[in-house]
């Protein structure tokens, strides 16, 4: 029978840029032996790979430079991190250190903002674009930084936002963008997105609300599909809609001079990934540009959010095979020691698929499995690949040998999905978390950032556990007397 690296090698290109093993037949990834870590931290464990997240920024930063000037375009670009792919600090800072800027979707965001502002990681100047649709404490708290001089641009989701800030702005100028509706893929659900203004309304807001102040100004517009960036028919579509709709209000607008292309570029979720970023970005900027020149207006300057592109490949997951089940005679499982369902959710709510790889015994012969988490929920299983619809890992003896098992590429989403830090199901607990970094002279060093969740955490949440009563708190809030402005201020506080 053939070994675990010759399935890979007739299978894929391999090695990779990011994968390879040594002389022990053991992963690396991005030249980081994962067996020593494991040796070292044990498993279940999430590393980060911090480099990775430096990496993708300057590489977008790159792409869209060689396409302003491969076309002669006359905007400027700007690279915005989509803070809700991962708030973690570790992540945040590496993401600013690279002069980035900066998304946010909460009024939790903004003590973010103010946290990293006061450790003088990001200044006044530094673009914090606030999008989604805003709970009174959200836009509190961003006519607060406005008032306070920062470059907040608000991106108004709904007819009624702009009353708020006529309400507790107090600067001269406030700038303002819009983010436009735009309509969904044919298969789904529903016609439009629920998130932005209709086309018909944008410019009647502007009208109405905008043109005529002598404090408002519209700088951008805002655009995302829930698809991504994608080369298919309906994204040119709905990009090429939102241009001409740009061109409209340029036009009666010439404070307008920027548009959010918003987030999308897709990260490898298989080892045979294919997608070409630098022509899609081409493609990007020629359309805006034909579209602008054929319409008489300058070029707006560009703004992209990138969340997941960011940082979902600085990410992993590592678990041991802890058991061997074989089910109705045919079905082997590998059980290992975490869950799908609470460490890598999307797996489960999304059927996303990951890279997954052996850690170990590439030179082992293979057999074919399905990997089971650790719930009692039946649907907490993975059993196929992105490339493949059946999944191979080495055959291992029980006693004799150890297998671990590495899901790459999940850096973005799956804590804050997961409910980091908080309940799970079965009460399965977070697993340790490692962050991984690269010093200049190419000294790999690692460093614990949270151990695996505990008993006393999840008691305490739960409500377990002797407690001082004075140390509970109780507010009585009247709507008759407070707005839910200061009712949310309130209990905050």
């Amino acid at each position: 029978m053939k070994n675990y690296i010759d399935l890979i090698d007739q299978t894929i290109e391999f090695p990779t840029l990011e994968f390879n093993i040594d002389q022990d037949n053991e992963l690396l990834f991005n030249n980081v032996p994962l067996m020593d870590i494991i040796q070292q931290y044990g498993t279940p464990l999430k590393i980060t790979y911090l480099p990775k997240v430096g990496e993708h920024i300057e590489n977008a930063k790159r792409m869209f430079k060689n396409a302003i000037k491969k076309y002669n375009y006359k905007g400027n670009y700007t690279y915005c991190y989509c803070t809700k792919s991962s708030h973690f600090k570790f992540i945040v800072e590496e993401v600013l250190s690279h002069n980035v800027h900066i998304e946010t979707s909460s009024a939790f965001d903004i003590s973010i903002i103010r946290d990293l502002y006061r450790e003088n990681k990001l200044s006044k100047s530094t673009y914090i674009l606030c999008n989604g649709y805003k709970l009174p404490l959200y836009t509190q708290y961003i006519s607060e930084l406005i008032n306070e001089g920062f470059n907040c641009i608000p991106i108004l989701d709904n007819l009624k936002e702009i009353d708020f800030y006529d309400k507790f702005v107090t600067t001269e100028t406030v700038n303002l963008g819009i983010r436009i509706a735009t309509d969904e893929e044919p298969d789904f659900a529903f016609y439009t997105s629920r998130l932005g203004l209709r086309y018909s309304d944008v410019m009647d807001l502007y009208k109405n609300k905008i043109q005529n102040s002598e404090r408002y100004k519209l700088k951008m517009l805002h655009f995302f599909i829930n698809t991504g960036i994608k080369d298919s028919a309906y994204y040119w579509s709905e990009l090429s809609r939102f241009i001409y709709k740009y061109c409209e209000l340029k036009k009666v607008c010439p404070e307008l001079d920027s548009i959010d292309l918003g987030g999308g570029l897709p990260i490898q979720t298989s080892l045979q990934f294919n997608y070409d970023y630098q022509a899609m970005i081409d493609e990007i900027v020629e359309s805006i540009s034909w579209i602008c020149n054929k319409s008489n207006v300058p070029v707006p300057n560009l703004f992209t959010e990138f969340g997941s592109y960011t940082v979902g490949e600085s990410g992993a997951v590592l678990y041991e095979i802890i058991d061997q089940k074989l089910q109705n005679d045919k079905e082997l499982w590998y059980m290992i020691n975490g869950s799908f369902i609470t460490q890598l959710p999307d797996s489960w709510g999304m059927n996303q698929k990951y890279i997954m790889l052996p850690v170990n015994n590439w030179g082992s012969p293979y057999q074919k499995v399905n990997l089971g988490g650790l719930t009692c929920d039946s649907m907490d299983f993975y059993n196929t690949e992105a490339h493949s619809s059946d999944l191979y890992l080495p055959i291992f003896e029980e006693g004799q040998e150890r297998q671990f098992v590495g899901f790459f590429h999940t850096g973005a989403y799956q804590e804050s999905l997961g409910g980091y830090g908080g309940i799970q199901h079965c009460l399965i607990p977070a697993p340790k978390h490692v962050i991984v970094d690269r010093l200049e002279n190419g000294t790999i060093t690692t460093r614990l950032f949270a151990d695996e969740q505990g008993k006393e955490g999840m008691m305490t949440i739960l409500g377990y556990g002797e407690k001082d009563d004075k140390d509970e708190k109780v507010f009585i809030l009247s709507q008759d007397d407070m707005t839910l402005a200061e009712n949310l201020s309130l209990v905050e506080q």
